[in-house]
């Protein structure tokens, strides 16, 4: 951690209050925020979903809504100048140039239809006014520099191509691209596994260590907060509850609710597992294989990726089976290759007791209210514009389940019930409800189908640590109840060893090592899963 090398701020931001119009009536969701950031230093924003934190970081960039209203008081001086009630113009000098800005979900920032490269390049030819050829080497360097393996081949992919914690890559390559003075990063290792979030968030400590750059880091996660942070202040409802140096705030919480948001982390361990059971989903010798473009336009070459390297597992009834692993290590593309979601390029897939791997999609159409999934980003997984009725029903109908619309109104509000929500939210649509509701209702839409396995894909990746705590204890409960068996995809080491009963450690599309929870966190065998264990428990040490 460095210490303020300048006792004059970059940041004073000084009465931010910002309100929001909607239907009857008004939400203040910030109240009077006041905070500073000094050159060479990470200032933290924590608290929960709703606190306030993100909007006071896009207040800071000017970027809120149409709906939104700064109240006249607020002040926000950088360089001596106030962003508050500077011209959109100015603004638009400073912003992704002198501050810059990572956002949560790196899919919905970067553009689709571009390549990576071409979106970088872009933001070094209007800010540098760097030639073509100079941004696109430039554009490689950054991606090196992020530590995103093979960046030539990476310049020329699409957002789609790239894992998670790759795209987030690509978005700090982006924001570095000028390097400010001024770096926002809206939980920018959310979406990582945890050895590549220790090594991103040692990245933007080194680099602002190296240029004198100051960080407003915005996350849920307290062991990051007080790994980098210099200075935390602790928001909740809109306001800050407690602030002061991190070790200090850390040592001596004085407000309850710092109390309560450092005593959040998963706890438990699995439900146990009673007799021999039966072995729902088999997989054996699973392989798949992508082509992957690298070189230009008229002289590339393709070469084969092999993300699924003859990989085997054996899952039991009411089993909680966790893969982990870094970004791009073939966790998610195994588990959608056994539930059929991916074509295989060899391999046999057994589900209580029959082979589906070469079934068509009609032919698999009796098997998918038996298999479900929950996936890592509940937003965009739930359609918009359906409401939640539609949602849950939707599967119902589309499988047959149910003998008329009142019994499937019925399956439905039993559904939400058992996802720990009322069963008078129905006429709601997702943007209404919180992430971790979110995540709820994708786990009622997935329970309503009766299945009897659940592919969880981070389901909890997205989610503070209060309400991770909540969903990991609903379906620790669902399990107990219908006895359920999970395939658990998650770079979170914490919400493994909460919830699962078996560990499957995966590396460049193979397994390392696998194991019972107890032994393979306890006392890992490889050197690979070792580094994994420590970034995920040891480093706040």
């Amino acid at each position: 951690m460095n210490q303020m090398s300048d006792p004059t701020p970059i940041i004073d931001a000084q009465h931010v209050a910002v309100s929001f119009k909607v239907d009857g009536g008004t939400v203040e969701a910030v109240r009077d925020v006041s905070f500073k950031l000094y050159p060479g230093q990470t200032t933290a924003l924590v608290g929960e979903s709703g606190s306030g934190k993100s909007v006071t970081a896009r207040a800071v960039m000017r970027l809120l809504s149409k709906r939104a209203t700064v109240a006249a008081q607020t002040r926000i001086l950088y360089d001596g100048r106030d962003m508050a009630h500077m011209s959109l113009r100015e603004m638009r000098g400073l912003r992704g140039n002198r501050i810059a800005m990572i956002f949560q979900e790196p899919m919905s920032s970067l553009n689709p239809v571009y390549k990576v490269g071409a979106q970088i390049v872009e933001v070094l030819m209007l800010h540098q006014k760097l030639g073509k050829r100079a941004a696109w080497a430039r554009a490689v360097e950054l991606l090196d520099e992020v530590r995103l393996p093979d960046p030539e081949a990476r310049v020329n992919q699409y957002p789609h191509q790239l894992s998670g914690g790759q795209r987030q890559r690509v978005m700090i390559a982006m924001a570095l691209a000028n390097r400010p003075d001024v770096l926002i990063a809206d939980e920018p290792t959310t979406a990582l596994d945890v050895t590549v979030q220790a090594e991103i968030l040692h990245l933007i400590d080194s680099l602002k260590a190296k240029y004198g750059m100051g960080v407003i880091l915005i996350t849920h996660d307290l062991t990051v907060v007080r790994q980098f942070a210099d200075h935390v202040y602790v928001m909740q409802h809109g306001e800050v509850r407690e602030d002061g140096p991190t070790e200090q705030v850390f040592a001596t919480p004085q407000h309850p609710y710092t109390r309560r948001l450092l005593a959040s982390d998963p706890k438990g361990v699995a439900n146990p597992l009673t007799g021999p059971a039966e072995t729902v989903l088999r997989g054996d010798d699973v392989r798949v294989q992508f082509m992957l473009r690298k070189g230009g336009a008229f002289r590339g070459t393709y070469f084969p990726l092999v993300a699924v390297d003859g990989l085997s597992l054996d899952l039991k009834r009411g089993e909680t089976l966790g893969i982990v692993g870094e970004s791009g290590s073939g966790k998610t593309t195994f588990g959608q290759a056994l539930i059929r979601l991916i074509r295989m390029d060899g391999g046999q897939v057994t589900f209580l007791g029959d082979r589906i791997e070469d079934k068509t999609r009609r032919q698999m159409q009796p098997y998918r209210s038996r298999m479900q999934i929950v996936f890592q980003d509940p937003f965009s997984s739930l359609n918009p514009r359906m409401s939640v009725r539609q949602i849950i029903e939707e599967g119902l109908i589309v499988n047959g389940i149910g003998r008329n619309a009142a019994e499937r109104y019925s399956r439905m509000q039993q559904a939400l019930r058992d996802a720990g929500l009322p069963d008078t939210i129905s006429h709601r649509f997702p943007h209404e409800f919180s992430g971790g509701q979110r995540q709820r209702l994708a786990i009622a839409r997935a329970i309503a189908m009766e299945p009897e396995f659940i592919l969880l894909d981070e389901p909890t990746s997205a989610l503070d640590l209060s309400v991770q705590a909540q969903i990991i204890e609903l379906l620790r409960k669902l399990q107990r109840e219908k006895g359920l068996s999970y395939l658990f995809i998650s770079h979170d080491l914490k919400v493994v060893r909460a919830l699962c009963h078996r560990v499957m450690v995966m590396q460049n599309g193979k397994i390392v090592e696998q194991g019972l929870v107890k032994d393979v966190l306890v006392t890992p065998q490889t050197d690979y899963t070792r580094r994994l264990v420590r970034a995920a428990f040891e480093i706040a040490t």
